[in-house]
């Protein structure tokens, strides 16, 4: 980066940085690793040299060694990241599918665990766009997650997912499903691969609609902006400030339109883009079931608990660490380099 002729061209220089930046985050968790291991060899020769069973030394050797089979797994993982953009950050949205309320509220209920998710696993997380349902639960929401490989975690969780449940909206208390979507992008912002003219843009700006709360006020403040030439429309009412709804917009917008050259790439080789379902039975890519017992599972894995709350509460990553190790192995590598080919 010292070179007098690193920036002279930028999109070079960003990916480099990119990949610098990766790299200097493996070499600093394969630091921790070592250090790990170290302390856990001090504490296992402490606690020969104690009689006692339940020595200081060996209590804190099993700690160390807990937390260094996490660390050591979550460092395995990484190593499955192919993807140019996998250690981006990632813009999530979720939109719920036919059923009105019901399905707005499962929508929110997801909404709710992938936030959960974020900050259990030191995600950082901003609210791009919230639209609230009339009832309950949300028309959509968009999120951006913030954090080495982001987008490589949670690409695993886009599709449709499904509910069982006993429905707290019906008084007769009849068993209901509902769908809701999820779709994940790479946030593309360092890029500049994706080129956004003015003058290909509508912005409209209008009240914030819904029940009240932080997410609706008393002025123009909500954007919507339209992409002309791909007539792509994307809004924002996350904030009570026009200005940062319209970055916010922005910023979906630049994310949705690199996955659509990229669709629009494929589709010049013949290939259909995977995980645009309709959102209904039978394309759902895991359900979660709350009665008559309790399961959620992934269809494409086979994973599957019968922990349904503390899924609901963030506990995703079994079901991501095994999409990501299925994905990886050589067969279905092979399957999915032919489709992007």
């Amino acid at each position: 980066m010292a070179a007098a002729d690193f920036w002279d061209d930028p999109d070079a220089a960003r990916k480099r940085i990119q990949a610098l930046k990766g790299s200097r985050t493996q070499v600093e968790r394969w630091d921790q690793l070592e250090r790990l291991h170290s302390d856990l060899e001090t504490m296992i020769e402490l606690s020969e040299e104690e009689e006692a069973s339940e020595s200081q030394a060996r209590s804190e050797g099993e700690a160390i060694a807990r937390k260094l089979e996490r660390e050591l797994g979550t460092f395995e993982l990484t190593s499955f990241f192919a993807g140019e953009l996998d250690s981006h950050d990632a813009v999530l949205s979720i939109h719920p599918g036919a059923g009105g309320t019901e399905s707005q509220d499962w929508a929110e209920m997801l909404l709710r665990m992938y936030l959960r998710w974020a900050e259990e696993n030191g995600f950082k997380v901003s609210m791009l766009d919230y639209q609230e349902g009339e009832e309950a639960g949300i028309k959509d929401a968009t999120i951006e997650v913030q954090g080495d490989y982001a987008y490589g975690y949670l690409q695993a969780e886009a599709g449709v997912q499904r509910l069982v449940r006993i429905s707290p909206y019906d008084a007769a208390k009849r068993r209901h499903t509902s769908f809701a979507s999820v779709f994940v992008l790479p946030q593309v912002d360092e890029l500049t691969d994706v080129e956004i003219r003015d003058e290909e843009l509508r912005v409209d700006t209008y009240r914030a609609s819904g029940a009240g709360g932080q997410h609706v006020n008393k002025t123009d403040s909500a954007v919507r902006i339209t992409h002309l030439p791909t007539g792509i429309v994307v809004q924002s009412q996350a904030e009570r400030s026009q200005h940062r709804n319209r970055d916010h917009a922005m910023r979906i917008l630049r994310a949705r339109l690199y996955q659509h050259y990229r669709e629009e790439e494929r589709k010049k080789l013949g290939h259909l883009e995977e995980g645009k379902r309709e959102i209904a039975f039978g394309s759902q890519i895991r359900s979660y079931v709350f009665h008559p017992y309790t399961m959620v599972k992934d269809h494409r894995t086979g994973c599957e608990t019968s922990d349904v709350q503390g899924v609901m509460d963030g506990d995703l990553n079994p079901f991501i660490d095994t999409w990501l190790r299925t994905r990886s192995r050589p067969a279905d590598r092979a399957d999915r380099t032919k489709k992007e080919a």
